[in-house]
């Protein structure tokens, strides 16, 4: 039987920065990453939808991973890292270069998008890179973008798979099948909630925790919210949790990260809020709106009564064994 889950508190899926000329600014990735876990987050996702990742060249998503390592190294945590292929012999070769590394905890595994191959199709896509991929996996189910959902046995069949250690759960929807997910995880099985306008909900229903592409801005308040949520303080976290549903929908007005790079531009935490085509920049209007909601409550050291939302010594970064709503955190 499988232990406690591995993956539990906040997971921050990092933008990439890019300079006005669209190059890569590791400098700035380095201090965003250094910065969410100062902040409390238990972890960081690299290469996600959240970190254009699409549009990332071979050797800048090396660099984005070996970035991100060194602050996981640095801070005891583990790093997350998206693999998004519907090739499955393809995706088994990413995951065995990610395993060859020795730095990355489990790598973000959407169900093979746009190709539909069904449930039966998706599980055994699924087995096979759990089989022989080297890694543990944390399965990203986000059906409207992969066209594929998955049913309540279906993920209870990954969850029973010993190289699947999690799920990410971004249906758009907190229905019976999220409820089942919840109420009855496999052992040692994280569910994550991906939809960041109702991650407070989810966490209450029993999510171990999130991966919550909003809290690349107030990372403290979030992990803030998760914390309270594990500790029972349900006054206080239905509060916050309100609050940051109203930011979370400011930050998704228009695609995922326009909103939150120009965010942070404005607080000078980024060189640039350039982003690659075919996204294009958020309106200043959008921005401002977004702005004004985090410069209300800027990131601040948790209260020595809530804890970090979820790091400790059985989170590392090596480990041998084993994200929307329309308007929500649909990417690590």
């Amino acid at each position: 039987m499988k232990p406690n889950p591995l993956f539990n508190g906040l997971y921050v899926p990092l933008v990439t920065p890019f300079t006005n000329d669209l190059r890569l600014a590791p400098d700035a990735l380095a201090r965003l990453a250094d910065e969410a876990l100062s902040a409390g987050a238990s972890g960081l996702v690299a290469l996600g939808t959240t970190a254009e990742s699409a549009t990332l060249t071979a050797e800048e998503k090396q660099t984005v991973v070996r970035i991100c390592s060194a602050a996981c190294r640095a801070h005891g945590a583990p790093l997350i890292v998206g693999v998004g292929t519907n090739d499955t012999a393809a995706a088994i070769k990413s995951l065995r270069e990610l395993a060859a590394t020795g730095d990355v905890a489990a790598a973000l595994v959407p169900a093979p998008p746009y190709i539909r191959p069904g449930e039966a199709g998706t599980l055994a896509h699924f087995t096979a890179l759990a089989e022989h991929g080297g890694i543990p996996l944390i399965v990203y189910d986000i059906p409207y973008r992969t066209g594929q959902t998955l049913s309540a046995d279906a993920i209870a069949a990954l969850g029973r798979l010993p190289g699947i250690v999690g799920i990410k759960h971004a249906t758009g929807a907190i229905d019976a099948t999220t409820m089942e997910l919840l109420g009855c995880p496999p052992p040692g099985f994280a569910v994550l909630g991906g939809d960041d306008v109702v991650i407070s909900p989810l966490v209450a229903a029993g999510a171990h925790g999130g991966i919550v592409a909003s809290a690349n801005v107030r990372t403290a308040d979030y992990a803030e919210l998760i914390s309270l949520w594990h500790l029972g303080s349900a006054a206080p976290a239905r509060k916050l949790g309100a609050e940051l549903a109203r930011f979370s929908a400011a930050l998704f007005a228009e695609p995922n990260p326009t909103v939150i790079k120009g965010v942070l531009h404005a607080q000078e935490r980024i060189p640039s809020p350039a982003v690659r085509m075919p996204l294009l920049a958020a309106s200043t209007s959008t921005v401002h709106r977004a702005a004004l909601l985090a410069s209300r409550h800027r990131d601040r050291p948790l209260p020595a009564s809530v804890p970090p939302s979820g790091r400790s010594a059985t989170t590392s970064t090596k480990r041998s064994s084993p994200s929307d709503a329309h308007g929500s955190a649909d990417d690590a």
